[in-house]
């Protein structure tokens, strides 16, 4: 194998696969089929494959937060911990509820399994590794991380629970809130890279990682993808200590194991995608020389998001339901659509260099887009500063005038 075959390694493997198809006598039409298939294959394994490693990796983690051991029995270290945890799922008795929809009961936890996965057909984990690279690839991603939406209340509508049809409905509420600002957001690097394919976002970032020109627009992308999971401090969906186990109580066994699954991918998922929108996916150095490098560097982004987002989870207390929709509806809605409003303006002041641009040339813009986000954040500052202050004297005035209304009620 020589240098160009090193450096393009998963093109080298492509090209190795449809000639053995091709010497098997198969015409180009099914040998056309058959990479397609195997696409289609492999790349939904990836993540399930994935996961297996987090959730060892995560109680690791969390266990040394929390100064403790962690799993430390089965494997070395534990870390085949998972292994019987995945068998146990799997031998778990089945029970399905009388008088539940069926249809809608069992459709519920392979969706949503399936809407996460669906999101990794748009990710590029190199140059030249893409599931599909569609033009429309941002909008593909919202639409269908939506379906998880439907998840949460085909569970809750269908089990026949209160419980689970009350979580069910706060779940829609929070989920369809932060996509909003998610969405809004999402927008920026849109703008910025001027196409929706997830890998021209990439591409674009030559000149630049978003993180440092829109810093923002990636933390409200990140606040809201964190609510979209569902995970600490936004695990309304599954407050145990108010609604027993949330819209999945009635689930056990597999199916359960499903709602799990789907929680856990799409945890590190939305890392990929914060990933490659802001912090430049597979781009890194001597990636042009050997794309397979993209591959690691994606997935180093990827889990370093990852480790942030496990440190939150388990630094930060659990909001209350309508702390958690304030924050969206009052909050981060109108910052976002602020910030898209003063990105855009700020964008167009400075034309787009190509893509030979020197560093004194792209100067400009990075100094313009990095100024406006420093301008919208010191505000933001001062106005969250002028609320606290307004609330806070509010409450001191209530307590200097309790007795004396408990006086007069005496």
């Amino acid at each position: 194998m020589d240098s160009f075959e090193i450096a393009n390694l998963f093109y080298s493997i492509g090209q190795v696969w449809t000639e053995w198809l091709t010497n098997l006598g198969l015409s180009p039409e099914w040998v056309s089929f058959t990479n397609k298939a195997m696409g289609a294959v492999l790349l939904p394994a990836l993540p399930v494959m994935i996961v297996c490693v987090t959730i060892m990796g995560e109680r690791k983690i969390i266990g040394r937060f929390q100064d403790r051991l962690g799993p430390n029995r089965v494997g070395p270290f534990g870390f085949l911990q998972t292994i019987p945890d995945i068998i146990k799922l799997l031998t778990k008795e089945i029970i399905t509820p009388t008088h539940v929809d069926k249809v809608m009961y069992n459709l519920a936890p392979m969706l949503s399994v399936v809407s996460v996965i669906l999101i990794w057909a748009v990710i590029p984990l190199a140059s030249n590794v893409v599931g599909a690279d569609l033009e429309i690839g941002a909008i593909y991603f919202v639409a269908v991380s939506s379906f998880g939406v439907l998840a949460v209340l085909m569970a809750g509508w269908s089990s026949n629970n209160k419980y689970a049809l009350i979580s069910a409905f706060r779940g829609v509420a929070q989920l369809v809130s932060y996509e909003v600002p998610l969405v809004l957001t999402l927008l920026v690097p849109v703008l910025l890279a001027g196409t929706m394919r997830m890998n021209g976002i990439v591409e674009a970032q030559a000149q630049g990682w978003y993180v440092l020109l829109a810093p923002l627009s990636m933390l409200i992308f990140f606040i809201s993808s964190t609510a979209e999971v569902g995970r600490s401090p936004f695990d309304l969906l599954e407050a145990d200590s108010e609604i027993v186990a949330g819209f999945n109580i009635e689930y056990s066994g597999m199916r359960f194991a499903m709602f799990f699954l789907g929680e856990f991918i799409h945890a590190f998922t939305f890392c990929g995608v914060v990933a490659t929108l802001f912090f430049g996916g597979w781009r890194g150095p001597f990636v042009d020389q050997v794309p397979a490098l993209g591959f690691l560097y994606f997935f180093a982004k990827m889990f370093a998001i990852y480790f942030v987002n496990i440190w939150i989870r388990i630094t930060m207390p659990r909001l209350r339901i309508d702390h958690l929709l304030n924050l969206s509806w009052k909050f981060l809605v109108p910052l976002s659509l602020v910030n898209l409003v003063v990105m855009s303006l700020a964008a167009k002041l400075v034309q787009t260099p190509g893509a030979d641009a020197t560093l004194w040339q792209l100067l400009p813009r990075w100094g313009i887009l990095l100024g406006a986000n420093m301008v919208m954040i010191a505000g933001t500052f001062m106005i969250l500063g002028t609320v606290s202050r307004r609330e806070r004297n509010k409450q001191e005035a209530a307590r200097v005038l309790e007795p004396v209304v408990s006086g007069f009620q005496g």
